[in-house]
């Protein structure tokens, strides 16, 4: 017997970085928005033959005799902090994505939820639901990282969709969009700049500055949240053109809330894809590298990806998804 989660990358749209507890509750209407993408995650768990914790990925397999030992171990550490945290028992994983090593669209979040579902479902433990599977992947890797973690990326995974993720007292308030995502993915160009990044790194400086109470971070955390909230009203309204221009105005906020956010490449792509037709677009996650996401008319969505990759981009075939996390056993 085994047991095959697989769950969905996203492009966040505006909003990120106010996911982190608990920034969002400094800014009245905080919400983080993004959409599930194609590009999916996938996990292969089983109970071990031999009391080992074994972990294969990219073609490289890793054995412990605990999971401590596990945790220890970079390439398994994610595997063995579950394992630890959650008592499983020696299991088998096997572990894929079809995003680039760090390129900011949350794959690392939709391993950690579809772990948490594989090993649910395999293993016969109590199944928790969306909030809770979130709020769990969410502290499995806030103790991984040693670092503070959002909330925005485990809920596409889970769910798919075009989401709303408000930030409230008591905790977050999750809500599926009304978008026509086939006319969003026919306007979507997502490329991978080339450099891979580091989110939790850049996202402690921001938070650290939001808490000190830095005036200038306050501002621009402002802005974020005001362009957020006119985002979500012209993606419910399905304006694209606009939902561009406010993604690019957002990453105008973004990319000065410390050094490292923006880089020359990021810079250079943007400009490319906007003298090429886009009507805007950002880097995703924490910037820093990884991947950048466009909106353009459908007709130059071609010359835009082409264009960016005459920059060393490379761009990635995805869509938006409506599916929510799968699971089969067999």
């Amino acid at each position: 017997m085994a047991t095959t989660a697989r769950a969905w990358c996203r492009i966040d749209l505006a909003g990120g970085t106010l996911d982190i507890w608990p920034l969002g509750l400094f800014e009245p209407d905080a919400r983080t928005v993004n959409v599930a993408i194609d590009l999916a995650v996938t996990v292969r768990l089983r109970r071990s033959t031999d009391q080992q914790y074994v972990v294969r990925q990219s073609g490289e397999e890793i054995r412990a005799g605990s999971a401590a030992e596990l945790a220890a171990h970079p390439d398994g550490a994610l595997v063995g902090v579950l394992a630890a945290a959650l008592g499983l028992p020696p299991i088998e994983v096997d572990l894929a994505s079809d995003s680039p090593r760090g390129g900011g669209l949350g794959a690392s979040s939709a391993m950690t939820v579809a772990l948490i579902s594989a090993a649910e479902e395999e293993l016969d433990l109590p199944r928790g639901d969306a909030r809770a599977r979130a709020h769990l992947a969410r502290d499995l890797e806030a103790r991984l990282m040693n670092l503070p973690t959002g909330i925005q990326d485990h809920y596409p995974a889970l769910l798919g969709g075009a989401l709303e993720i408000r930030a409230v007292p008591g905790g977050e308030r999750v809500r599926q969009l009304d978008v026509d995502l086939d006319r969003f993915g026919d306007s979507l160009v997502v490329v991978y700049s080339g450099a891979s990044h580091f989110s939790a790194g850049n996202n402690w400086q921001v938070v650290r500055r939001r808490l000190d109470g830095e005036p200038e971070v306050s501002g621009l955390f402002r802005g974020i949240a005001e362009t957020a909230v006119a985002l979500s009203e012209a993606l419910q309204e399905n304006d694209l053109p606009r939902v561009g221009a406010l993604m690019s105005q957002e990453w105008g906020f973004r990319r000065r809330l410390a050094e490292g956010i923006s880089t020359p490449l990021l810079e250079a792509l943007h400009e490319r894809a906007l003298s090429l037709g886009a009507w805007g677009g950002k880097a995703g996650g924490a910037g820093g590298g990884g991947c950048l996401f466009f909106l353009c008319p459908p007709e130059k969505r071609a010359a835009v990806a082409a264009g960016l990759e005459e920059l060393g981009a490379r761009a990635l075939p995805a869509r938006p998804t409506a599916l929510p996390l799968r699971i089969e056993t067999l």
